[in-house]
């Protein structure tokens, strides 16, 4: 019986990293169109998961993450941004952006 649930728990850990490779990659993807879209630069070609939640959902159990990446407007200012997502399904994404950089 410790054997199944050894077993059990190893698969647990390789979908759990497989899950979290595909959501990185995905999240990646939506910061490089977004920044495209908006004529920024995205700094370090990166994504940095800040936290990592459990949520409902219609759908069930998810899990909710929140990515933190770096952007550019001009090259020398430095702005941070987050993204977040449920399962593989985009919730939010802020660029934060302050009003003169907004405007233009």
């Amino acid at each position: 019986m410790n054997s199944l649930w050894a077993i059990f728990l190893l698969l647990l850990i390789g979908w759990y990293w497989l899950d979290s490779l595909r959501a990185r990659e995905l999240a990646l993807g939506i910061c490089r169109a977004a920044c495209e879209q908006r004529a920024l630069q995205l700094l370090d070609q990166t994504v940095a998961l800040r936290r990592l939640r459990l949520r409902w959902t219609t759908e069930g159990l998810r899990l909710r993450r929140t990515y933190r990446f770096e952007f550019s407007d001009a090259g020398a200012e430095r702005y941070s941004g987050y993204l977040t997502l449920v399962g593989l399904d985009l919730e939010e994404l802020s660029f934060g952006l302050p009003e003169q950089v907004r405007d233009s």
